[in-house]
């Protein structure tokens, strides 16, 4: 395992730790280690099936949701106001390595 990391909590309760490489995005990374991410519009925020929760700590270093991304997740299943976030819109960042998130329920 490289350096680069990412521990994901599943709908079951699971929890698994995978490889996040510096030019994916969070999406990519759930995607590529066959967790149950549909994200059906590819990365473009177009839809919520990446949604993920991080803890606040976390959620607060982040930049602000687009007007898009913020649409989008106050319509989705089990929308946190403070956590909620899609995770094709985050990209690899030495603060997120080694970040635990969850994944939403299924719309």
């Amino acid at each position: 395992m490289s350096n680069n990391e990412l521990t994901v909590i599943d709908r079951e309760g699971s929890t698994h730790r995978l490889e996040w490489e510096p030019d994916q995005t969070m999406m990519e990374a759930l995607r590529d280690n066959d967790l149950p991410v549909l994200a059906s519009c590819g990365g473009t925020a177009s839809c919520a099936t990446c949604h993920v929760f991080l803890d606040k700590e976390v959620f607060d270093t982040l930049g602000e949701r687009s007007e898009d991304e913020l649409e989008l997740l106050v319509e989705a299943e089990g929308y946190q106001e403070c956590g909620s976030r899609l995770s094709c819109q985050l990209d690899f960042s030495r603060e997120l390595n080694g970040v635990t998130v969850t994944l939403a329920p299924e719309d």
